[in-house]
């Protein structure tokens, strides 16, 4: 169980119209994580206008590549909550679902080219503590993806940084969908929802 309960919608008319709805109509839930960060409204406006920056439609790196760093990275700090979440972005975002399970066989893999390599590379190096990061794992993600590109592909990481500190923290439950969905996608890996799917659901 969520440790700090999550709003209720129905008290919540003015934020339901402006956060709530919008996310809903493209996921087909609202992350139970937004509605415990509502409690401070102003915290959520700046959190869902920091998402949109991180996630820009115009940016550089591939949307379904940025999902797979999401995932890797929150796999790294060991957050499943948000690994259902970025397992399912990937989907929604174009991934097979056969690439997002073999994510953690990146360096092998044939379905991962040297360019997904390299981000996912350096995504898992940046999400570990202590950091991982070299100078060689910066310059390869440069070299297919440019200064710029490294830019988006950390602040995907650094995003879910804090997304993973507070999931793993307040064991925030993991909605039906996304548990649905992200079981069937995963359903060949070791993942496991332990704490954010309270027994018995």
């Amino acid at each position: 169980m969520t440790r700090i309960a999550p709003l209720n919608r129905a008290d919540h008319p003015d934020l339901d119209e402006k956060f709530f709805k919008p996310y809903e109509a493209s996921r087909g839930y609202v992350p139970n994580s937004n509605l415990v960060m509502a409690r401070r409204p102003k915290m959520l406006a700046a959190f869902r206008a920091l998402n949109a920056a991180v996630f820009d439609p115009d940016n550089i790196v591939p949307a379904g590549l940025l999902a797979l760093v999401g995932n890797i990275a929150s796999q790294a700090a060991g957050c499943m909550y948000c690994v259902a979440h970025t397992a399912n972005n990937a989907g929604i975002r174009g991934v097979e679902a056969d690439k997002v399970a073999a994510l953690w066989e990146y360096e092998t893999s044939p379905l991962f080219d040297e360019g997904e390599r390299a981000a996912l590379r350096f995504a898992q190096a940046a999400a570990s503590v202590p950091n991982m990061v070299t100078d060689e794992d910066v310059e390869a993600v440069k070299q297919h993806f440019g200064d710029d590109g490294a830019v988006e592909i950390l602040a995907v990481v650094s995003w879910y940084g804090f997304l993973n500190r507070w999931n793993d923290s307040l064991a925030t439950d993991l909605e039906d969908v996304a548990f649905d969905k992200a079981s069937k996608t995963l359903e060949s890996t070791s993942w496991d929802a332990g704490k954010h799917r309270p027994k018995g659901r």
